[in-house]
């Protein structure tokens, strides 16, 4: 499984290279739910590709993310301030007498003070990094998709929830970024040949147990340890995921874009670091085709998996 990616998250990324168009109205949207909703994922990247407004609707982006901004830190800095007084009381009674409750005390409030410190700087950040384009689960990401004969980028959420279902399906299906290639025409039925996408890729990153990393059993006693990779085409290049969504409505009317990465069988290189699975970057001559899948023609759209781009996936360890 693809667990986490880096992701094109400028749009105009997807307006040059693909001639596509902004899906503006969903970006809106999203940016104006976050506001009532802080815990939708979206990466600074994403935020950042609005910093200089083209437009009415992007000013009006760019303002919601500027207020959503100035919430944050000043939650964060509300939040210091009650652990810098949970600090002082600990060292207090610590000076005093030496208790199991003021060191926990202690440490936690040390720990939060520290922790959001780190979260205000990064939300004041200006100069963006890579990790700034980086998705996990249900985070946000641009998908292109084809609408009335046209390329569209448009925010969906790294988590597909199907049409028709009960949202509780994101946690009893909690693996839904992935949709596997031999489940396509199973669990997928409702989207694949109907509703596909690509997003752009330059990494993904998988979780691996390390004895199989390094090509070994476990030891007597030896417990499992989980080590992330960065998995990186050589030559380095782009990769156009090849994805599902779904547009989901609730019984209320709002709405949820959302999408899961197409995965198969890894090449050797990725099976011999110790991963089962792989995305699928599909070939720049196929997009339209597989941006306007005809569900009576099956054979045509696993030729496009078929008809892959195969580079090496060179891996490190993951920051």
């Amino acid at each position: 499984m693809c667990y986490s990616a880096l992701i094109w998250q400028d749009y105009r990324q997807y307006v040059r290279h693909f001639g596509a168009v902004i899906g503006i109205k969903e970006y809106v949207a999203l940016f104006w739910a976050r506001k009532n909703n802080p815990k939708l994922l979206i990466p600074k990247a994403m935020e950042a590709s609005f910093a200089h407004p083209q437009s009415e609707d992007e000013a009006r982006i760019k303002a919601l993310c500027d207020e959503f901004a100035a919430e944050q830190a000043l939650k964060f800095e509300q939040e210091i301030f009650e652990q810098k007084t949970r600090l002082a009381d600990a060292e207090r009674k610590l000076q005093v007498k030496e208790t199991k409750g003021a060191l926990e005390n202690k440490r936690i409030a040390t720990s939060k003070i520290e922790q959001r410190m780190r979260w205000l700087s990064d939300l004041k950040r200006t100069e963006l990094r890579e990790s700034d384009s980086r998705i996990y689960p249900q985070f946000y990401a641009p998908v292109m998709v084809m609408e009335n004969g046209q390329r569209v980028v448009k925010p969906m959420r790294y988590l597909l929830r199907r049409a028709g279902k009960p949202a509780s399906e994101d946690l009893t299906y909690s693996g839904g970024f992935n949709a596997r290639r031999d489940n396509l025409q199973k669990f997928w039925k409702g989207q694949f040949g109907f509703t596909h996408g690509v997003t752009v890729a330059q990494a993904f990153y998988e979780n691996v147990n390390r004895h199989r990393l390094e090509g070994r059993e476990l030891r007597d006693k030896e417990e499992v340890e989980s080590v992330t990779l960065e998995f990186k085409p050589q030559p380095t290049q782009n990769m156009l995921v090849a994805c599902l969504w779904s547009h989901w409505t609730s019984p209320d009317g709002k709405d949820l874009l959302s999408f899961a990465a197409i995965t198969d069988e890894p090449p050797l290189e990725v099976a011999a670091a110790g991963h089962d699975r792989c995305i699928i970057p599909i070939k720049p001559e196929n997009v339209d085709a597989w941006l306007n899948p005809n569900a009576n023609d099956m054979k045509a759209l696993y030729a496009i998996l078929d008809d892959r781009e195969r580079p090496y996936y060179e891996h490190r360890m993951a920051a």
